[in-house]
């Protein structure tokens, strides 16, 4: 070739370029070269390196044979809430995972999934290239489950108990033993030279009140609090040895920081505050999805099984999907076409935007008439609906009646039928009970004469409508900025698939009107009168019982059993029924009440630890916090909370049961370390959006590295909580503990005892599964645990029991999804239009009733006040929103393989805000709230709304390994690499309207606040 200066200076480039390519890419680059470039000799020509296949099909005969150095394990995979079936793919020699994908037995993993009797081997020999059979039969894990098994070798695991040596917080710490762990946390004492520490056994007084004066506070035993993070699998056990053994009203899960909001606004639609259900699109027949703060293909729970039917409706042409998110993400794309359709808003003004629709809908008579119209449970089934509403029921609304804001009923007017929801006959004019109707009048503003007076009444659907008249359109479109021709043609579109239309929301309503927000979304579908229609809306399919009374065991009752009394911390509990109610009512001023007061709401684990710390209405004396992270994934509460936290005399002991040293467990007093993932018993079901029984199981695939108990059981949750409440002697552990379908007692002493009999219920519920072979138990590794299953469990359970492990869990046919044009499995409770028990509560801080309907309101302080009053837009011009990684979540960053992916995140800014500020892409920026200020990349990127700023979830850390600790007096380095990025939840707020260290929250239920927090936003 001829030398030019062209060429020349072509070919520097080119080395200059592979050199920078060289230095960011340095470990792919060794891997590739291993073999070839370094001169090693692969181990196979043309398969290089890649691992053995885990089994062979012979593609003549079909014979199939197992590679005798693996196995593999059907389990669950933990890499986020989703928790999809995997299989597990075990090297035998060395113990150690080698591959993740999924499991086809698994609804989340597979559609279709493999019919439950098909053998393991007729199973993988379906998932294999033979007769193109796995082109048909597809099992999936996503990039996350594929690669979250990082985890379990990671070097900042925490492997035995840990101590913490000097100040909370000071990142010093001594491993100790287990006996000496378990001695300290029950029987308390002078443990860091601090000063007298009460133990768990002092705290533990079930009959001692709290405060005398204030008895509802209940006894002495709440003073332990447990948090835990999502249902996972393990969390029955936990909760046993918190609530029911300890005997403490305060056990929370980590739904008050994720996804409250959204499940009690299905709740008050569900008429259920004691379970929390909430809806999901049949996706396999829907054809119009309305996604209001949640987004298919990106995030959402189930995240892989939606994101896959998703895809597929929009690929055949059936689905329409409109997507109302101020971010732009992955559940649009080119690829969709017209199928998908992107809505900016801005944030937390959803409730504007379905409100408006709501009006447009009703004032167009383009609701379901027909279904609305049902007054109960007898008129449906003579109608031919699978569900019906409380739409035509009658509400006293009479100013200072004694039943203003509840439901007429027969008692009211002295029928027999006392319970009776009373109606207005369609068909007569009559008033009459709503069980003697078959149909109901919809509009009604009428007068009822109730003991000789004239008593008005409204029914459930003109109280909705009356609410959503409140606004114009003109200006709902104002608020949402979404303009109202757009919102006209998006409820026109939303009322013309009948009942195949669907509304979602997730955790984009967690704001401080979110609740509302999420009962406005859900009200959509009654409208069009979805629910259990095929296409519609499901409340799942529901499982086989495991951790209640089942066909072998009874988990719901043991010798000794406390019944938790009294104030949850949270004060999920009617400020009217309390002490401090009754003196102030009694000095003329009930309200305010000295903080919030959430009686309806579930699990607020983000009022927990401000509560502690206020002492309101109640200080804690110890905290055990297991798997969960709240100073990372509460909005606000690390820079609110982190002094108080430090200093023991605000809570004295803290215990944290964890893996890692994450940005919580870093505050303990004590680290128990923990099984993960595929080191782990567990028993799961899915969130939602499958439509027949399922039942994961996880069990141990490979041992886990951690230290041992005496009687050598790993030091995990379940270990600790075994040995520390057999030292206190409390019942539901220990000997005789857990009683069989006969009433014979059996020992709790190991995570098999408990988990092995929670399996037995599964195998047998219903017609029990069948028996698993010796080549089924061998090729999934089921074998490892013969001697336990033996031991533990009876001859006619255990093979049954290894046939439901060795398939991962139990699952029901697909076929009975359906029955028609109804779903198999449906609800079986009446839509609430209109929700009584929400209109008879009142705010604790203002004394205002809440609405018994969806209503719009701007996002406000917990006493009703505006936010945008104090933090205006002038001041402070953007509002930061966060997004969902489809890699990446709270507790993922420690794993490699996801980093090499996806190893930062940056804050999305508009190119328009940001050209008025002279910021480039990739410029380093300063966000500062009036909490706190973080810096990061500035991100260009169209797909956001304007004066939003954007931050993916996941990022920023400083914990697990982000920050350097000192273990028996050897550092160790921290990995700046896990600290990359920012965390968005540390510009969260604090509410000026409370009192002491609070978190900005919904209004109503209490759940943290995460979205549209007011910023600067400068150039660095």
């Amino acid at each position: 070739m001829k030398k030019t200066r062209r060429t020349v200076l072509k070919a520097a480039g080119a080395l200059a370029g592979l050199g920078v390519f060289g230095v960011g890419y340095a470990p792919t680059l060794r891997g590739i070269s291993k073999g070839w470039w370094a001169g090693d000799k692969p181990t196979h020509n043309i398969y290089g390196n890649a691992l053995e296949p885990e089994w062979r099909i012979d593609q003549k005969t079909g014979a199939f044979t197992a590679n005798p150095n693996q196995y593999v394990a059907n389990s669950v995979c933990v890499g986020c809430v989703s928790l999809c079936g995997v299989r597990v793919r075990v090297d035998k020699e060395s113990d150690r995972v080698l591959r993740v994908a999924g499991n086809p037995y698994h609804v989340l993993a597979a559609d279709p999934f493999l019919p439950y009797d098909t053998s393991i081997k007729e199973g993988y020999k379906a998932l294999s290239g033979s007769r193109e059979s796995g082109l048909n039969v597809r099992a999936t894990a996503c990039g996350r489950g594929n690669a979250v098994l990082d985890k379990l070798y990671d070097p900042h695991r925490v492997l035995t108990p840990l101590k913490r040596v000097g100040p909370r917080n000071s990142g010093k710490w001594q491993p100790i033993s287990f006996e000496q762990l378990i001695k300290e946390v029950v029987e308390g004492g002078n443990l860091f030279g601090e000063g007298e520490v009460e133990g768990l056994r002092a705290i533990r007084d079930v009959t001692s009140p709290i405060d005398p004066a204030r008895p509802e506070l209940g006894p002495k035993s709440n003073q332990l609090a447990c948090l835990a993070g999502f249902k996972e699998g393990r969390l029955p056990l936990f909760a046993r040895f918190g609530k029911t053994s300890f005997g403490s009203v305060n056990f929370t899960g980590h739904r008050g920081n994720c996804g409250l909001s959204m499940r009690a606004g299905y709740a008050a639609f569900l008429d259920n505050f004691q379970g929390y259900p909430h809806l999901k699109p049949d996706f396999n027949h829907t054809e119009y999805l309305l996604n209001i703060g949640t987004a298919p293909a990106n995030a959402g729970n189930p995240f892989m099984r939606q994101g896959k039917l998703v895809a597929e409706g929009r690929a055949v042409g059936r689905l329409k999907m409109v997507v109302v998110d101020p971010v732009l993400t992955n559940a649009d794309s080119k690829a969709a076409g017209d199928q998908t359709k992107w809505l900016p808003i801005k944030p937390g003004t959803d409730g504007a935007l379905v409100m408006a629709m709501l009006r447009w809908i009703l004032e167009n008579k383009r609701y379901n008439e027909s279904f609305l119209s049902v007054p109960g449970k007898k008129a449906a089934e003579a109608a031919g609906e699978p569900s019906w509403s409380n739409a035509t029921h009658l509400v006293v609304v009479s100013e200072g009646h004694d039943q203003v804001g509840r439901f007429l009923r027969g008692i009211d007017l002295g029928l027999a039928d006392k319970e009776a929801f009373m109606v207005i006959d369609e068909g007569t004019g009559r008033l009459m009970p709503a069980t003697a109707s078959k149909a109901g009048r919809l509009f009604v503003d009428e007068s009822v004469t109730l003991a000789g007076r004239e008593v008005a009444v409204k029914s459930s659907l003109q109280l909705l409508l009356e609410e959503a008249q409140k606004h114009t359109l003109a200006q709902y479109s104002a608020a949402c900025g979404i303009a109202a021709q757009e919102i006209i043609g998006l409820a026109r579109d939303f009322t013309s698939h009948g009942r195949r239309a669907v509304a979602d929301c997730h955790g984009g309503t967690m704001h401080t009107n979110g609740f509302y927000t999420a009962y406005a979304a859900a009200m959509l579908n009654a409208m069009v009168g979805n629910l259990n229609w095929k296409g519609g809306t499901s409340a799942g399919g529901g499982r086989y019982p495991d951790f209640g009374a089942g066909p072998r065991y009874n988990f719901k009752k043991y010798p000794g059993k406390v019944k938790p009394q009294g104030v949850p911390i949270s004060r999920k509990f009617p400020y009217e029924k309390t002490t401090e109610f009754k003196e102030k009512t009694a000095k003329g001023r009930p309200y305010p009440a000295a903080g919030p007061w959430y009686p309806f709401s579930a699990a607020i684990q983000s009022e927990y630890i401000p509560s502690a710390l206020n002492g309101y209405p109640y200080p804690l004396k110890a905290l055990i916090m297991w798997n969960t992270n709240p100073l990372y994934g509460q909005a606000g509460l690390y820079s609110q909370a982190r002094e108080k936290l430090a200093d023991p005399k605000n809570l004295p002991l803290i215990i944290a049961i964890d893996p890692f040293i994450n940005e919580s467990s870093a505050f303990a007093d004590y680290i128990v370390p923990d099984t993960v993932l595929y080191e782990t018993w567990g028993a799961a079901w899915p969130w939602a959006a499958h439509l027949t029984k399922t039942n994961s199981m996880r069990w141990p695939v490979v041992e886990p590295p951690l230290a041992r108990t005496k009687d050598n059981s790993p030091i995990c949750m379940e270990s600790f909580v075994i040995a520390a409440a057999k030292r206190m002697g409390l019942p539901g552990f220990g000997a005789k503990a857990i009683p069989d379908s006969s009433g014979k007692l059996h020992d709790l002493n190991t995570p098999e005892d408990f988990f092995l009999r929670v399996f037995a219920n599964i195998s047998f519920a219903g017609k029990p599964v069948a028996d698993a072979t010796d080549e089924e138990m061998a090729l999934t590794g089921v074998e490892r645990h013969l001697a336990s299953l033996k031991s533990i469990l009876p001859a006619e359970e255990w093979r049954k029991v290894a046939y439901a492990m060795a398939r991962g869990g139990r699952f029901e046919d697909q076929k009975k999804s359906y029955e028609g044009d109804w779903l198999g499995a449906r609800y079986g409770k009446a839509i609430q239009i209109y929700n009584e028990t929400v209109a008879t509560n009142k705010n604790s801080l203002t004394g205002a009733p809440f609405s018994g309907v969806p209503t719009w309101m701007p996002p406000v302080f917990a006493d009703g006040t505006l936010i945008a009053d104090t933090y205006s837009d002038k001041e402070w011009p953007f509002q930061v929103v966060s997004t969902k990684s489809q890699l990446q979540s709270s507790h993922t960053i420690g794993e490699a393989r996801l980093r090499q992916i996806h190893a930062d995140n940056g804050v999305i800014i508009h190119p328009a805000d940001a050209k008025a500020l002279r910021i480039g892409d990739g410029d380093r920026v300063r966000l500062t709230s009036p909490a706190a200020s973080v810096e990061a990349v500035a991100l260009l990127y169209h797909g956001i709304q304007r004066g939003v700023i954007g931050i993916e979830h996941g990022f920023g850390h400083w914990g697990l390994g982000a920050a350097g600790v000192e273990v028996a007096g050897k550092k160790r380095p921290a990995n700046q690499a896990r600290a990359a990025g920012v965390a968005h939840n540390l510009l969260g707020l604090a509410d000026p309207s409370r009192q002491g260290v609070s978190t900005l929250a919904d209004m109503v239920v209490g759940s943290n606040a995460r979205q549209g927090i007011a910023v600067k936003l400068e150039k660095l």
